[in-house]
């Protein structure tokens, strides 16, 4: 197993540590990285994300999966928005788990797993407290990534929980490639079946990344990829042009 790789401080903009069952948002500027990581590992980890100069653009799970024939997340995969533009890109992974099918918990599937009198937080509920703090409510709220989660697919067509989750310092990268309002919810997959709500503490970072090469891996994969950024590159072009 990898384990997290340190950060040079002085490349470091924010870090900060996010309890178990709590939510967290920010701006990420285009260009810096988001880590995650999981010192104590993770059974899952909700995240939204929009364009957030024009947070009606925002990331779509369908065509993220589409466009890259891939349903699972990993290294050099990247975030794609409703627009066919890229979000972020997946510069490093040490997880290779990552789920695009199966949403979010929600206050009835909590009441199923921990009982009926449980008041444990959902991602739904946390989605919902972050988003309102950006004047954004449930109609904002779309199918989401599940970091460090394995779900596989079964012979019938179901979702199925796989045991392979995140291992302590495991992490993952994501550059953003535009200005990208982040959300994550740190609660338990909606699929996983522990009875115990015990979300772990996860790490969060933001750090000045290196501009990416003629060869970045993220950028070159796949015609699909180039694509993506010619598309998300054009849109650059675009608001440089109106801005003068």
């Amino acid at each position: 197993m990898l384990t997290k790789s340190k950060l040079d401080p002085d490349l470091i903009i924010w870090d900060e540590a996010i309890p178990g069952g709590t939510y967290w948002t920010r701006l990420i500027k285009k260009g810096t990285t988001l880590r995650i990581a999981a010192p104590e590992g993770s059974r899952g980890i909700a995240f939204l994300c929009y364009n957030a100069d024009n947070t009606i653009e925002r990331y779509n799970a369908a065509d993220t999966a589409k466009i890259q024939f891939n349903a699972f997340l990993k290294k050099g995969k990247l975030l794609y928005s409703d627009m066919g533009r890229v979000l972020f890109s997946i510069t490093e992974d040490t997880c290779g788990s990552h789920d695009t099918l199966s949403g979010c918990s929600n206050a009835a599937t909590n009441s199923a797993k921990y009982g009926e009198d449980s008041f444990y937080r959902s991602a739904r509920d946390n989605f919902l407290l972050a988003l309102a703090k950006r004047n954004m409510g449930k109609r904002d709220i779309m199918p989401n990534v599940n970091w460090f989660a394995h779900v596989a697919v079964d012979g019938n067509g179901n979702l199925v929980w796989a045991e392979q989750v995140a291992q302590a310092g495991d992490f993952i990268d994501l550059r953003a490639e535009m200005n990208v309002l982040a959300v994550i919810s740190n609660t338990p997959h909606v699929l996983d079946p522990s009875p115990v709500y015990d979300p772990k503490t996860i790490q969060v970072t933001v750090w000045k990344s290196p501009a990416p090469t003629s060869d970045d891996l993220c950028r070159t994969s796949c015609p699909e990829a180039i694509r993506g950024f010619q598309n998300t590159d054009a849109y650059f072009e675009e608001l440089s042009i109106l801005a003068h």
